[in-house]
């Protein structure tokens, strides 16, 4: 009698989700005050930054001051300003490099606004216009932009406390060309209908639940998915909007696939070949990020960045990574008895 084994196979989900390519507006809320900058407090003695005498740094993420959890702008100038009247420090909790730092600051009276400051330029908030990749409606849940969401002004990835998603459009194109990467240009609208709620921000992009698809898709029934090990080189298409809210499809070539046995962010080469795109954009644009990559009748990934020096090439990663951080998974192990 032979024993009896237990071993793993590897199972594939039969996955299908909805590809995107609708513009689409994102609104997030930080965890946390971003700083982003320093500026003079205007005190009769002299003007200074007393946050950065106290060694807070562009890009520290400000959590808390005086022990309260900080939330808002408003709120941190609320803080700040009732321990400068108090004639004492204000402590502050900020995160650096993953860590808890705490610091003590002094507010300084600011003779031109007649209120106590740190000397901080800070943000809660960002907003955008991006590029819907998938829907998935079994789960309710979506996936965008490809890639993270960073500060402007300190190019630090932002830690979502919660977000939007509303509708938007396109409303003009900055064309690309070799060493300027182009821009789609576009404005929310009907803010007020919220598409969906985000609730991760990571390297692969924005992510969380929605009740149904924008409108104006080029697809409207769900389609398979390829696996990161199915993807290959040759024709491709891909899903976007160049004007207003409506979705076309371009074609391009997959030029290179790098097999990846762990998510990374660039996993293809991709480049446009579709006549009517490279005239109205130059090729991949900031805004298209998150337009979906349609093959054999099946989403392999998403574009995520373009070639600086050649707009018409651009990465794209596959969508088995981005369905992951969605909380999809791809493939299961079950036990086989042999």
């Amino acid at each position: 009698i032979l024993p009896v084994k237990s071993v793993h196979v590897s199972v594939v989900p039969d996955i299908k989700v909805i590809p995107g390519g609708q513009s689409i507006g994102v609104k997030i809320k930080s965890n946390g005050i971003m700083v982003v900058g320093y500026n003079l407090v205007k005190t009769p003695q002299r003007s200074f930054s007393p946050g950065e005498e106290a060694s807070i740094k562009v890009g520290d993420v400000i959590t808390e001051i005086d022990g309260r959890k900080t939330e808002s702008v408003e709120q941190a100038a609320m803080l700040i300003n009732k321990a400068g009247k108090d004639e004492r420090d204000a402590e502050v909790t900020v995160i650096r490099s993953r860590s808890a730092v705490r610091l003590h600051v002094k507010p300084a009276w600011d003779k031109e606004t007649e209120t106590y400051r740190i000397g901080l330029y800070i943000r809660d908030s960002a907003a955008g216009v991006g590029t819907l990749t998938f829907y998935a409606p079994d789960h309710k849940v979506f996936g965008a932009l490809g890639h993270v969401i960073s500060d402007m002004d300190t190019g630090q990835p932002i830690a979502v406390k919660d977000g939007q998603v509303v509708h938007s459009r396109v409303t003009s194109i900055d064309k690309g060309e070799s060493g300027q990467p182009g821009e789609k240009r576009g404005s929310m609208i009907d803010e007020d209908n919220v598409l969906g709620s985000i609730t991760k921000n990571t390297d692969f992009g924005v992510f969380g639940t929605m009740k149904k698809i924008p409108d104006y898709g080029k697809v409207t029934e769900a389609m398979p998915i390829a696996l990161a090990e199915q993807v290959k080189e040759g024709p491709a298409k891909i899903l976007t909007v160049v004007n207003g809210q409506r979705v076309e499809e371009y074609d391009i070539e997959i030029v290179n696939v790098l097999r990846q046995k762990y998510p990374a962010t660039k996993s293809m080469v991709i480049k446009i070949t579709d006549s009517r795109l490279l005239e109205q954009t130059g090729g991949i644009i900031q805004g298209m990020s998150g337009s979906p990559i349609l093959q054999d009748g099946k989403i392999v990934g998403a574009v995520t960045h373009v070639f600086v020096n050649d707009p018409t090439q651009g990465y794209g990663v596959f969508i088995e990574w981005m369905l992951n951080e969605a909380g999809i998974p791809t493939k299961s192990a079950i036990p086989k008895a042999s």
